[in-house]
């Protein structure tokens, strides 16, 4: 019988698919001194991209438990997987640790507690601030003793409500330090889906600040929380309030100041933690009705991220990663706080946009001031950009030489975002394939052994430990080139999600249902013959037009690739005689005015072209924005939703709902 984390009392270790027709050149590691001795050496296994992969297949166990060696273990694990409860696998069952003290008390320990380990840089308040190691440790150790004052203990659940401050890493990693499990909802979510979240988390505590900044608007955070509070039937004991000077919040009987609580509190050691312990829930976005909290593990978590540092993104001790995202969603919590840390790294902590505050030219800013080695974020971050700025002139006034890498995620990189930014910055630009269930990249190219070759439209190879298979509707696999549905075959490597927040039955029914004895990414696409990924976009977004399957994604491709196009969607709308057809919204670049009809022929001549007539894309128009969640990704369910007359709700992830709204007439027309 499967084991639920989130039981009663402490958490224990622990259809339209089947429509769809649809390994590293060397593993490094680099040792970290702490607890075990571990030499400060950068260790290298040179081999082959095919050998690695397979070993990591093949030989998971050894693999693994190699890999386990750059993490400081209060109990060093014997055994890599627990494959005894299938599908229920765990990692590192015998381990023994905490990721906190992996992340901040070993680099002090190893004299590198001057090095800075976060930087705050915040165009939206003008502030900003470097903490080095022995300061965020400190930090991070006296907010732990002030949640450990408030009665939360190993395993408790603390929901964390914060905008982009450094008080929302620091209380991550004091929830982590005394072992107990955070939960981080984006920061202004409204009060009715922040009340589920604390509904299925049951928090003791709530951490939150009086406001957020978003763009040029002043969010009050207080009524939203207060209002959760209220709507949500599970009660936190206490909340702590961070008053920021945008927006002052009214203290009530159950709130404590931050800084009241800070400047009397006394210091939290580590606790130790098994591996298989959860070190944090993220509800998957766009979620309704009752959420998937997906949980994250410590030991495989953290074994996994520091991997991938050194391996994928050529990240190790003093340098820099920049990471443009938010700490509520995967991959602000993997490579903003934990990843950058666990590596004795540099992470930057941007509270701005891309566009807009002031200007589409902060990432080159930031980039520059800080000497960022790797910057991470969406593509659809870099179309905005783009937009605004088309021809990259921004870029001139700043020396980011710093820069080696962009690496790019959340969404399918088109090959003219690709190109464009590859000319503009001359450096690799590397698309990466995961999602918040994988916790890390399934799909990647290590950057920190050797690139292999780069193809516009693919993320590149499945990385170590993700056996990728590509599958038609009966679980049989297909020929190189076809499109099918793409699945990994169990067990997921470490950092993946072992099951949902007291849900096993949902985990198995969501992800484990459709293929026996494979996970379900709800992605579709193909391998070439080379076995590169290409990931065309969600199963439910391919469309069926008189009897023909066609990929939105491919028409996207198409569309992107005219000069005057920005940023595009494609969705499937309903039709009476062919079933479904293609309907395309674009947006122009800055600068760029055009006779509809006159670009819409274009557009339509394209597609025609290239994927030919049966695409029966005739209907494309101009719009001055699409909606898209906070994380970048556009709402195409949604919009397909309201051009089939269906009264779609709007998706609590939505960054702007005005733009929706104003889609609505174009939609229905």
């Amino acid at each position: 019988m499967a084991t639920s984390f989130g039981t009663a009392g402490s958490p224990a270790p622990g259809g339209p698919v089947r429509d769809f027709v649809l390994c590293l050149n060397a593993a490094r590691v680099r040792d970290n001194p702490g607890m075990n001795g571990n030499d400060a050496s950068r260790r290298t296994q040179v081999g082959d991209y095919e050998k690695v992969f397979r070993t990591s297949v093949d030989d998971p166990e050894a693999f693994w438990l190699d890999a386990a060696e750059t993490i400081d273990w209060y109990a060093r694990p014997t055994r890599a997987l627990d494959s005894s409860n299938p599908p229920f696998y765990r990692w590192f069952p015998d381990g023994e640790l905490n990721v906190s003290f992996n992340a901040l008390d070993r680099h002090v320990d190893a004299g590198r507690g001057d090095q800075a380990a976060l930087i705050y840089d915040s165009p939206v308040t003008g502030t900003g601030r470097t903490y080095s190691y022995a300061e965020l440790r400190d930090e991070v150790a006296r907010f732990a003793g002030v949640l450990t004052g408030l009665g939360v203990g190993k395993g408790d659940r603390v929901v964390i409500y914060l905008p982009m401050v450094p008080e929302a890493v620091i209380a991550m990693l004091a929830s982590a330090r005394i072992g107990a499990v955070h939960s981080v909802v984006f920061g202004g979510f409204a009060p009715r889906e922040l009340a589920v979240r604390i509904d299925d988390a049951s928090p003791k505590v709530i951490v939150s600040a009086s406001c957020g900044i978003e763009g040029k608007r002043v969010i009050e955070y207080k009524p939203l929380l207060d209002k959760a509070i209220e709507l949500a039937g599970h009660q936190p004991e206490r909340c702590v309030i961070l008053q920021r000077p945008q927006a002052v919040a009214a203290i009530g009987p159950r709130d404590i100041d931050w800084a009241t609580a800070m400047a009397t509190a006394v210091p939290a050691d580590p606790v130790p933690v098994n591996a298989t312990d959860p070190l944090y829930i993220l509800y998957t976005s766009g979620t309704t009705g009752k959420p998937k909290g997906v949980v994250r593990d410590s030991g495989g978590y953290a074994v996994a991220l520091a991997w991938t540092m050194s391996n994928i993104y050529d990240i190790g001790p003093g340098e820099v990663m920049f990471t443009a995202s938010d700490v509520g969603w995967v991959v602000g919590h993997s490579y903003i706080v934990y990843g950058p840390l666990l590596a004795g790294a540099t992470t930057v902590l941007y509270e701005g946009k891309p566009v807009g505050t002031p200007d589409a030219g902060q990432f080159w800013r930031v980039a520059a001031e800080h000497g960022v080695k790797s910057l991470f974020t969406a593509p659809t971050a870099f179309r905005a950009i783009k937009k605004e700025d088309p021809r990259g002139e921004l870029l001139a006034g700043y020396d980011i030489s710093a820069l080696k890498y962009l690496f790019l995620a959340g969404e399918r990189l088109d090959p003219e975002t690709y190109h464009w930014a590859t000319e503009l910055l001359d450096i690799p630009v590397i698309d990466h394939w995961w999602q918040t269930e994988s916790g890390w990249a399934i799909v990647a190219n290590p950057a920190g052994i050797e690139l292999l070759e780069l193809k516009p439209g693919s993320p590149t190879r499945p990385m170590p430990g993700w056996d990728v298979r590509v599958l038609d509707p009966r679980g049989e696999p297909v020929a190189a080139g076809t499109d099918g549905a793409i699945v990994v075959k169990l067990p997921m490597p470490p950092g993946s999600l072992p099951t949902l927040w007291k849900d096993d039955q949902r985990f198995v029914e969501s992800y484990l249902s459709v293929y026996d004895g494979y996970y379900l990414t709800g992605d579709g696409g193909h391998l070439d013959q080379d076995g590169y990924m290409f990931v065309m976009g969600r199963t439910d977004d391919v469309i069926n037009v008189a009897g023909h399957r066609l990929s939105t994604g491919s028409m996207e491709e198409v569309l992107a690739g005219h000069p005057d196009v920005a940023e595009c969607a494609v969705i499937g709308v309903a039709d009476p005689i062919k079933g479904q057809v293609p309907r395309g919204l674009v947006v122009l670049k800055a600068g760029v005015h055009r006779d509809e009809g006159e670009l819409q022929a274009e557009l339509v001549a394209l597609i025609r072209q290239q994927i030919g007539a049966v695409a029966a894309l005739k209907d494309v128009a101009i719009v001055p924005a699409l909606p898209k969640t906070r994380s970048g990704k556009i709402l195409r369910k949604t919009m397909r939703g309201i051009a089939d007359g269906v009264d779609e709700p709007v998706p609590s992830t939505i960054d702007d709902a005005s733009v929706l709204d104003a889609l609505r007439p174009v939609l229905r027309r």
